[in-house]
């Protein structure tokens, strides 16, 4: 791959990453809010409507695109005879969050059913767990560490 396709599918990787992590922080959020709503009100509705929109208008094709260029920029290692210990352990994370957006749609899901399907509280730790995969998922691709010597 040229250097210049290279950077092109970073660059594009990057922005997908950014745009993903932005409803990845900011769904959860919206469902601490909407536990304190009454069901069938037009308040209620609305967060429905925003939470559907956010998921198939922002993160579902950022959170494919980020798939698509992360796996175009691993091909890279893979056609120089190198997979690195530290980028299938980011892509191990990268899962983790991808599983962690699939929970995201199954609990809009419930709202739009007409119940939170968690308590204000919970949702209110469930905003973090996105941060752990964040911190790893940077820490990997920047210092690309080496494990036990691999």
């Amino acid at each position: 791959m040229t250097a210049e396709i290279y950077s092109l599918a970073k660059a594009l990787h990057i922005m997908s990453f950014v745009a993903w992590m932005a409803g990845v922080f900011y769904l959860p959020r919206l469902f601490v809010y909407h536990t304190r709503l009454e069901p069938k009100t037009d308040s209620y509705k609305m967060f429905c409507e925003m939470e559907r929109k956010l998921l198939s208008i922002i993160m579902r094709p950022a959170a494919i695109s980020t798939w698509v260029f992360g796996l175009i920029l691993a091909s890279d290692f893979v056609a120089r005879g190198a997979m690195p210990v530290w980028l299938l352990v980011k892509i191990a994370c990268v899962l983790g969050m991808t599983l962690f957006h699939a929970s995201c749609a199954q609990h809009a899901q419930g709202f739009e059913r007409g119940r939170a399907p968690q308590t204000e509280r919970y949702y209110r730790f469930f905003n973090e767990v996105p941060t752990v995969f964040l911190v790893a998922i940077v820490l990997l691709a920047v210092f690309k560490p080496t494990f036990f010597g691999w």
